[in-house]
């Protein structure tokens, strides 16, 4: 227990600044020269009114001998009042530099915080990822167009038929074993009928041409 106490308070003690070491001591003299103020103060309210009673009483040197006391103590009030204003002063700054140094602190991170920022978002790399991009757009773009249905009939038949080749090329064994591939079929007479609409439709824009 008592060990594991030691460990927290050490880590405490370890947090303190030398410039909060400084910053205690002088609120505690700060603290006790007020007090010692409130005291004279008091002795002082004390020693007039027996310098009163002594002037009743026909003592008059008693009488002086007291205020000459008094005056003394209210000497020693004045110098307490200025070193209560240098302690505060000092506080003030103490604390002031405290806080301008951790201002410091967190600019200085703040600034290497921007600095790694800035190299991993260099020109060159925002050029990089702008052109990806770009070129990502550019592609999907192209997917769109297909899936849109831009290709022709005539595109699409072409594509059939080179698909064919390929298979016919590429894996023998399966036309052997499993017989041909099930393509879609184009109706004949459909893909006739197409054939000589676009040759007509040639003919006449030659015919226009000349």
């Amino acid at each position: 227990m008592g060990k594991l106490f030691s460990k927290s308070d050490n880590k405490k003690q370890s947090r303190v600044t030398e410039q909060d070491k400084a910053v205690l001591e002088l609120k505690n003299q700060r603290d006790k020269l007020k007090q010692l103020q409130k005291k004279i103060s008091l002795q002082l309210e004390k020693d007039r009114e027996a310098a009163r009673k002594f002037l009743k009483d026909g003592k008059k040197e008693k009488a002086k001998l007291l205020l000459r006391k008094k005056k003394f103590g209210e000497t020693q009030i004045e110098k307490m009042d200025g070193q209560l204003e240098n302690i505060e002063r000092m506080v003030h700054d103490l604390e002031f530099v405290q806080i301008e140094a951790e201002v410091v602190k967190g600019l200085k991170k703040g600034n290497e915080s921007l600095k790694a920022l800035q190299k991993m978002f260099s020109i060159e790399t925002v050029e990089k990822l702008m052109e990806e991009t770009r070129e990502a757009a550019e592609y999907q773009q192209e997917i769109d167009e297909l899936l849109s249905g831009s290709l022709t009939q005539q595109d699409e038949e072409d594509v059939l038929s080179e698909l064919q080749d390929i298979i016919k090329e590429c894996l023998p064994a399966v036309g052997e074993e499993e017989g041909t591939l099930d393509l879609p079929e184009v109706p004949a007479g459909e893909l006739k009928g197409k054939t000589k609409a676009r040759k007509e439709k040639h003919e006449q824009e030659a015919m226009l041409a000349s």
